[in-house]
């Protein structure tokens, strides 16, 4: 079958749909395939649970006129999502970078959904899979689509921006992530500009923090919007204070963010200038901004008994938990952090987990627990500090009821799932 031709049999269904357990009546189901599973197998069971097609690419498995037979499901998912792109033809925005996507496209999405009837990634599903499902979700409403780009390795952007064909490109930085699949600082920063190449090959804009000079290096030659407070920016917006909310001006207005850290300011300011360039008025930016509220585990404050929480446990990189840990030292009063590995560091994870090590130790913090395998083989010289191999021990080990009267940071990357700590604080 053609993709035009499926095109039309998808403007017909409700929403597209991977997993048989979240099936809705009238949904297409893409059988796709992973390491332990064969969605080919549940293709009858998509139907009888109310999806109105599905599309396999093992013929053995069609059992109704309704099944659509495909050469390979993830790449007429894929080709399917850029027909569709280009069918609805609305502007799309993409982003990636190390750090502070996610947030980035949610305050974006903030912002412009104060004027524009927006699509945005649903939380992170930024890869060759979620791509295409953002894609798919945009209807003939959408004005603006704002696509979240996650990568590991080489080509990945690029490979997603044929997909999504953006006209707009925004990277929120270059950091120390997924070192093992770039194969060094460098990569990250080969990988990510895939973006900026992509769109200054193809006359796009990119959006650029003007006080970022390997940014700035990178799209020279590119039409771009820059935003910052330097002499070459677009739009100025002046960094205020975090104590603990970020807080920024912004043509004459003050805006008083729920974000806590100095590092959120430019993820804040991207919204903004993105917001400036699409002529949301400067109040509804404010209102837009002041209203966002982080969640799923990302720079999220909460109160347990004596306990001040500031729960970062979405993920974890050098550059973000160095970030974290200088922020965290400017709190005022007694502080706890207790920081779990950080993951795709290859050849790199010992030297990353002793430097954070070293830093965490060496700050004012008034204790320091780690947990993983890479920081419980860090030499650690400290009386404030405590190891552990991994969670259960520290779990079993460690007695909860020393963590009181502090504020403390949880931080590590998202397969330490370091929110688990939550339930074991005191609550009085």
């Amino acid at each position: 079958m053609k993709t035009e031709q499926l095109h039309s049999l998808f403007l017909t269904c409700h929403s597209v749909c991977t997993d048989t357990r979240k099936i809705k009546k009238d949904d297409i189901f893409f059988a796709l395939k992973g390491d332990n599973f064969n969605g080919n197998t549940y293709a009858e069971q998509a139907l009888s649970k109310g999806a109105k097609y599905v599309v396999i690419d093992e013929a053995q498995y069609k059992t109704s006129t309704r099944a659509i037979v495909v050469k390979n499901v993830l790449e007429t998912l894929q080709e399917l999502a850029r027909f569709h792109r280009r069918f609805l033809n609305v502007p799309i925005i993409a982003l990636t970078g190390s750090n502070g996507k996610t947030t980035t496209k949610e305050l974006i999405n903030a912002v412009l959904s104060q004027k524009y009837k927006t699509t945005a990634t649903r939380g992170n599903l930024n890869n060759h899979i979620g791509v295409p499902l953002t894609l798919l979700a945009m209807g003939c409403n959408t004005d603006i689509g704002i696509v979240e780009m996650g990568a590991n390795h080489l080509k990945e952007i690029s490979f997603l921006c044929h997909i999504a064909t953006p006209d707009y490109g925004y990277i929120t930085n270059f950091g120390k992530a997924h070192l093992e699949g770039f194969g060094g600082v460098e990569g990250v920063i080969k990988g990510k500009s895939e973006m900026y190449d992509y769109l200054s090959t193809n006359n796009k804009t990119v959006f650029v923090n003007g006080n970022d000079t390997i940014q700035l290096n990178k799209t020279s030659t590119s039409k771009r919007f820059v935003f910052g407070n330097n002499a070459i920016a677009d739009v100025n917006i002046d960094f205020t204070e975090a104590q603990p909310f970020v807080i920024c001006k912004y043509n004459n207005l003050y805006i008083k963010s729920q974000l806590i850290g100095d590092y959120n300011f430019n993820n804040i300011a991207a919204a903004i200038a993105i917001g400036n360039y699409f002529k949301v008025e400067d109040k509804a930016i404010k209102t837009a901004i002041e209203n966002y509220i982080p969640n799923n585990n990302r720079s999220q404050i909460i109160k347990k008994g004596t306990i001040n929480i500031i729960l970062d446990a979405y993920n974890a990189n050098p550059t973000s938990m160095y970030a974290a840990l200088l922020n965290f030292e400017k709190q005022p009063g007694h502080k706890t952090a207790i920081l779990g590995d950080m993951f795709e560091l290859g050849v790199d994870a010992k030297k990353e987990h002793q430097s954070i090590t070293d830093l965490a130790i060496s700050i004012n913090i008034d204790r320091v627990i780690f947990i993983g395998d890479n920081f419980h083989q860090s030499e650690i010289h400290s009386d404030k500090s405590m190891k552990y191999s991994n969670f259960e021990d520290f779990k079993t080990q460690f007695d909860f009821s020393e963590i009181k009267n502090t504020t403390l940071l949880i931080k590590g990357s998202r397969g330490m799932a370091l929110e688990r700590l939550i339930d074991l604080l005191p609550s009085h």
